[in-house]
């Protein structure tokens, strides 16, 4: 029996956790950076004022990392809620990119349900606002703004 017929065979035997465990060790652990591109019924989209971001750039949508466990649609739900005390119901994957280093970035539209007036956290959030598409404000990060572009178009 040749090498690989062995490794295969001794890898047939081992258990399913045993397998799982020894894949989680050999391969790359990556956070997961969850955005949400929320609109409400006329098309406008929520963006942030985010504190912990540079100065020229703090506008941006929801976003927040994924918990151990979670759905990436549980993360967009709870992001929100946690920033802006809005309730959303998840749609679309609008994108999902690799080739960060320890990160990989999802990002989905949600629709804001009920009350459209946010209640922002005040620690990580300074302002929230709904803007038309066709008006986003200055200082909006790059990549929000092809976001948003992808999601409604």
């Amino acid at each position: 029996m040749d090498a690989k017929a062995l490794i295969a065979r001794v890898w047939r035997m081992l258990a399913g956790s045993l397998q799982w465990r020894i894949l989680w060790l050999k391969h790359a652990k990556f956070m997961a950076g969850i955005t949400g591109v929320v609109v409400d019924d006329d098309g406008n989209v929520l963006l942030l004022r985010h504190r912990l971001w540079p100065q020229d750039r703090q506008w941006g949508l929801p976003t927040g990392y994924a918990n151990k466990g979670e759905r990436f649609e549980e993360t967009v739900v709870r992001e929100v809620a946690e920033e802006t005390g809005l309730t959303v119901e998840v749609g679309e994957l609008v994108a999902l990119t690799s080739g960060y280093r320890l990160r990989v970035e999802v990002a989905y539209k949600a629709k804001v349900t009920g009350d459209r007036q946010p209640k922002i956290d005040g620690f990580e959030i300074l302002e929230a606002k709904w803007f038309p598409p066709h008006r986003l404000p200055q200082g909006l990060l790059e990549a929000h703004r092809r976001l948003i572009e992808q999601a409604i178009n």
